[in-house]
């Protein structure tokens, strides 16, 4: 305590051991310590008192599509992270897709990191990507520290990042697996894609139909098969059918290596509620009735999902046309995210502990950030500072993502993400916001 800079007090702090009064001590961008609320401050150290404000540790989203390099018009380093500080998010993975190049070489991922190095407010991790040409790369792109490998089972939509057949995905999961790495995926079966009707057009009920239930389910159940007889690790990204959940249990209890993400969109809006032409509800793989969201909140509760990441996936407005067929299938949620998912928990009797939890250090442990993701002593000084019985209204002009389009326009939510602070210092306070303070991360062996 003696050696601490800064202590943070509040009458409710999130710890692993749940929600208590406490004084948090901060040294060189760590924390040394979590003590009682009523702690002397020590000679020399810089007392933040937070009142009856809850302080959260940082989110750890680790599933957003930045864009950056090549499709920077659709979002950016600068932009991307602004709003997911804004958000009370300190670290985010970026997806290997929808940048120009992907992170599917050393190369490209040399490019990425040089792009982010002097725009990242917070601290960033890069996912690499897994391609049927690509196997060779795996391991190098392992060993440069990136964190592992998304790979689609169904087409991804841009022509850059192909998708993985059987045979493809056997073979990359196989190359992985001999290092022990991780697999995250896009869980759609094409076959049944393509089987089902494409009617296209203004209506959100043919859009759904376009994207059924069985086309996650068979796709959960060949990747789960193949993790099974390679013991390999594997994580479903973005499950919206709850049908999968089932298999999802069994496969956890037989031992499969398997973990599982669900998103704040799938947990917060409705298939009932999406209005014809609203193509900013439409992503890939859609949302559901409310009937099959509360089936996926009953798996957060249970564990059979691990946790909520946003899948921030934007675009430019002129690509969310009326056309569900032809619009482009992204959600952009990174400043939502939070009050978006605390909103709903609430309302269903869960506490914040459950979404620190779900959001934050279990997304941290999938991707092996042992410093991130909890206040305790030793970890990083990442932090959210969360009013959590404040409300706001919805207002896309006032989201710090490049291009203002959002499912959530409108909508009232609890939660206000007071201040965000980032290794003990402070980034964003209502809405101002520090010069960029960000690392790049890399995983550690």
């Amino acid at each position: 305590m003696s050696d601490a800079e800064l202590i943070l007090r509040s009458t409710r702090v999130i710890t692993p051991e749940g929600s208590r009064p406490a004084a948090v001590a901060v040294a060189g961008g760590r924390i040394t310590a979590v003590l009682p609320y009523d702690t002397p401050v020590p000679a020399g150290a810089r007392l933040e008192d937070l009142g009856d404000h809850v302080l959260l540790p940082g989110l750890v989203d680790t599933h957003v599509h930045v864009n950056d390099p090549g499709r920077t018009h659709w979002e950016g380093f600068w932009t991307a992270t602004r709003a997911a500080a804004a958000g009370g998010i300190t670290t985010l993975v970026d997806m290997p897709l929808n940048s120009l190049p992907p992170t599917t070489t050393v190369d490209h991922l040399r490019v990425k990191r040089e792009v982010a190095a002097d725009k990242a407010h917070i601290d960033v991790g890069f996912w690499g990507g897994a391609l049927p040409d690509n196997v060779k790369d795996l391991r190098p792109l392992h060993e440069s520290g990136v964190f592992g490998f998304k790979a689609f089972l169904s087409p991804s939509g841009v022509d850059e990042f192909p998708h993985l057949d059987r045979d493809r995905l056997a073979r990359s999961l196989t190359e992985i697996a001999g290092f022990d790495g991780l697999l995250i995926v896009h869980a759609e079966d094409p076959g049944h894609l393509d089987a089902a009707p494409q009617r296209g057009g203004p209506r959100y009920a043919d859009f759904l139909a376009s994207r059924p239930r069985h086309a996650e389910d068979t796709a959960v159940a060949e990747l789960v098969a193949q993790a099974k007889r390679l013991h390999a690790r594997v994580h479903v990204l973005h499950l919206s059918s709850s049908d999968a959940l089932p298999l999802i249990a069994a496969a956890k209890a037989d031992g499969v290596r398997v973990t599982v993400e669900t998103c704040p969109h799938y947990l917060t809006l409705t298939a009932e509620e999406v209005p014809d032409g609203a193509s900013e509800f439409k992503c890939c793989p859609p949302i559901r009735e409310s009937a099959n969201q509360d089936l996926l909140w009953q798996a957060l509760a249970d564990g059979t999902i691990d946790c909520v990441v946003t899948d921030h996936s934007p675009s430019t407005a002129d690509l969310k046309t009326d056309d569900f067929a032809t619009a482009w299938g992204g959600i952009s949620g990174l400043q939502l995210s939070l009050p978006a998912v605390w909103t709903q928990a609430r309302r269903r009797g869960h506490g914040l502990e459950d979404v620190v939890r779900w959001m934050s250090t279990r997304t941290a442990a999938l991707v092996g950030l042992s410093r991130k993701g909890a206040i305790e002593a030793g970890r990083d000084a990442d932090f959210a500072v969360l009013a959590p019985d404040e409300t706001f209204t919805v207002d896309p002009a006032s989201l710090q993502h490049r291009n203002h389009v959002t499912a959530y326009a409108g909508k009232t939510l609890y939660g206000v993400v007071k201040s965000t602070w980032l290794r003990g210092e402070r980034i964003h306070t209502d809405g101002e916001f520090t010069a960029p303070k960000g690392r790049l991360l890399t995983r550690t062996p």
